[in-house]
């Protein structure tokens, strides 16, 4: 992702930050919320159709591969094309759902309003100077998308560049993915959604008449960016199997007819993305995998140059490149790097054999990310699950921004300007509202730009935060951070919501929600895990939850919620464990593992049918993710392990817990039908008499609804459903 991407990005996710209102005593008003059900609702039963699938010798028997749609494709781009009995499972399951749970309506409601009453409604990011103009996004009162705009840096009327609410009236889904201006000014561009398929469109916008360039790009990925000299344009195309495949550009003011393609992808397992330099010297294609990566340069002052390879891909050799000044520093895994160093490579000269250690390995500190400055080159780094911020100077003097918190999230924000002395940096902690920091590299004065406002309310003395550390089975600390309100009895009673993803390398960071508190306002103890898979602790964290050390995933979860039982912070008849995609894998492997340490399990858009999604080519994820949990078409050690631990394929008659999955029509990364099998295969297995839930948003992909408010009304029904299941709301006619 370029800066000016980053820039905007991080601006539009403003919303996703708001905060707390007082809470009610858990037991008293949420007991009538949940405890009157729905008695007259039936469950859809799902109809049998055994497909038997031989591969590797193997065989397995799916009941219910039907519910695929064979036209997916086509359905991501149009979801009025889902086949007609899918479409009317899929309704009956909806409605089921919203039966059981109409008791919890009022709950519901009142949560969407606590959450929605920490937002500031007309929020505005903080504005982001490049040359004559400072850029930034803002809310109007009311509405559910921000405005793109500017204002010229010495003051001066506003500017409109982009009203996505405007834009976005009557689409049930419309959400912009990146947005930037050209570097002249002179431009503005968009990539927006309007399926949740993540299938984008960029428009351009002529800033001098306000007019929109006819001939918008179709079928990207929303990834693009200008040339330093505005006039041209990069972007991503994605094919009909949802993968980012080719680079093309056009004239910046051009149409279709112009398009001429720059890069074609051989592997279709690789990603690829096109950027600009922060010296905006060089325009980068980056191309690669979880394992092997590979750059592409094209100079700046020739924009139309064939690009020209920086290393050639070697499998297992990572690499990210930025240039600083007269020389590349390149993030690298080279040499047995695994929590990856820094090395420097001149213009003339970008091979591996050239390349010079700058920042040494360090096992246990992560560098997760690099920006550079004429002056300066500043580092993200991560060390036993906590960042900090690096800052060194072109005369090599080297100092580190910290906090005193036992726990905080600390990011880099994008900036547009080079020859700059400031860099900006948000902090927050899961009781401490966000706040954006200019931080003069020079003076090492920090300037608060700007605190999150909490509309209704919020004292951070009311919470507590702690870092905790639950064994593994084989002896390994694993972090566990945890939000409670303070004086909280640690005696088993307060509920606990246990959240936990663990995959790819993505980190859980200890950052403030205004969503997680209008569960911890009514009594509940929030604990985040973070399991192998993730890379808390380092990059080698993330080596040891993955492909055939994935279990690690699963067992280290249920640690960390033995360990929080054993220590009082709840107990298995009220603890609900939750987890998103990747994390919904989590959540379905522990449900099958231990259904005895939970009363509900939330799992959003899960990733539960692996064998089949890792055995099916044209799925947009699967040749790219094999590195990640194997390939089940050519391995057979890969097919067993993973047939092993499989979500779908490892239900059993047992007592589960009550379930709770929700998905999206759209969804390209986890398709519908995962979800929808599960819980067909899932409810006729459970001896519990506990209900199996599943939600289908028809509107929306992956991320579930776009609008701010629509989402969070997704979120008050998670959380609802977690007090439901342990009040046991359907059992309490």
């Amino acid at each position: 992702m370029n800066r000016r991407q980053m820039m905007t990005r991080a601006a539009a996710t403003l919303t996703s930050s708001p905060a707390v209102l007082p809470g009610i005593a858990f037991g008293t008003a949420m007991s009538s919320d949940a405890a009157r059900p729905s008695h007259t609702a039936s469950p859809p039963v799902a109809r049998k159709v055994p497909k038997t699938i031989e591969q590797l010798g193997r065989t397995r028997v799916d009941d219910y591969a039907w519910m695929k749609d064979d036209n997916w494709q086509k359905v991501l781009r149009d979801p009025s094309l889902i086949k007609a009995d899918v479409k009317e499972h899929l309704t009956a399951e909806n409605a089921y759902t919203k039966a059981m749970l109409a008791s919890t309506e009022a709950l519901q409601a009142r949560m969407f309003e606590e959450m929605k009453g920490r937002i500031k409604e007309d929020d505005a990011s903080v504005p982001a100077k490049d040359g004559p103009f400072e850029y930034y996004t803002r809310f109007e009162k009311g509405a559910q998308h921000p405005i793109h705009a500017r204002k010229p840096h010495d003051g001066g009327v506003e500017e409109i560049l982009l009203n996505e609410e405007a834009e976005s009236k009557a689409k049930a889904f419309y959400q912009v993915g990146a947005a930037s201006h050209s570097p002249d000014h002179k431009l503005y561009a968009w990539a927006v959604d309007e399926q949740g398929s993540e299938v984008y469109r960029v428009h351009v916008k002529d800033l001098a008449t306000g007019a929109v360039l006819e001939s918008a790009v179709e079928s990207t990925t929303g990834d693009f960016c200008f040339s330093p000299d505005s006039q041209w344009l990069y972007w991503t195309f994605r094919d009909d199997n949802g993968r980012p495949a080719k680079i093309y550009r056009r004239p910046a003011r051009g149409t279709a007819q112009d398009d001429v393609l720059i890069y074609d992808e051989p592997d279709e397992g690789f990603f690829i993305g096109v950027g600009v330099t922060a010296s905006e010297k060089f325009i980068v294609i980056s191309c690669g995998n979880q394992e092997t990566s590979e750059a592409l340069l094209i100079p700046a002052a020739a924009p139309t140059a064939t690009p020209v390879v920086f290393h050639p891909r070697e499998v297992g050799l990572r690499y990210e490149v930025e240039h600083w000044n007269d020389h590349f520093v390149v993030r690298t895994n080279a040499d047995g790097a695994v929590d990856w160093k820094l090395v420097t490579t001149p213009e003339t000269a970008t091979g591996k054999a050239h390349w010079k250690d700058w920042i040494a390995h360090q096992p246990g500190r992560l560098i997760s990310g690099t920006m550079a400055f004429k002056r300066w080159f500043v580092r993200l780094e991560k060390v036993d699950a906590l960042n900090q911020v690096v800052v060194t100077s072109t005369g090599g003097d080297e100092h580190t921004i910290g906090f005193d918190e036992a726990a905080y999230a600390l990011s880099l924000e994008g900036g547009y300007e080079y020859d700059t002395d400031t860099v900006r940096f948000v902090y927050n902690s899961m009781t401490t509202p966000r706040q954006w920091f200019d931080y003069d590299m020079g003076s090492r004065q920090r300037t608060l730009r700007k605190t999150q406002e909490i509309p209704s309310g919020h004292d951070p003395a009311q919470y507590e935060t702690r870092r905790l550390n639950a064994k593994a089975s084989d002896g390994t600390d694993v972090p566990i951070f945890i939000l409670m309100k303070k004086g909280t009895k640690l005696d088993g009673s307060a509920p606990l919501l246990l959240y936990g993803y663990g995959s790819y390398g993505i980190a859980m960071e200890p950052s403030f929600s205004i969503r997680n508190l209008s569960l911890v306002d009514r009594g509940w103890i929030w604990a985040t895990a973070c399991p192998r898979g993730g890379s808390e602790k380092g990059w080698g964290w993330f080596l040891d939850g993955k492909k055939f050390k994935k279990k690690n995933t699963f067992t280290d979860f249920i640690a960390c919620a033995e360990h929080l039982h054993g220590a009082g912070y709840g107990k298995p008849s009220n603890t609900v464990a939750y987890g998103g995609s990747a994390g919904g894998l989590l959540m379905g492997a522990i449900t099958n593992m231990r259904p005895d340490l939970f009363a509900g399990i939330i799992a959003a858009v899960p990733f539960v049918d692996v064998v089949n999604t890792m055995s099916d080519t044209s799925l947009p994820l699967t040749p790219p993710e094999w590195p990640e949990w194997g390939n089940p078409l050519e391995d057979k050690e890969a097919y067993d392990y993973i047939a092993s631990y499989s979500p779908y394929d490892n239900v059993a008659a047992k007592p589960y817990p009550a379930v709770l999955a929700t998905g999206g029509l759209s969804d390209p990364r986890v398709t519908y039908w995962e979800p929808e099998k599960w819980v067909a295969k899932l409810r006729p297995a459970s001896t519990s008499g506990k209900p199996v839930l599943l939600k289908i948003n028809m509107d929306a992909g992956h991320g579930g609804a776009s609008g701010r408010f629509d989402f969070l009304k997704e979120i008050a029904l998670d959380y609802a459903f977690a007090v439901w299941a342990v009040e046991q709301g359907w059992a309490k006619a």
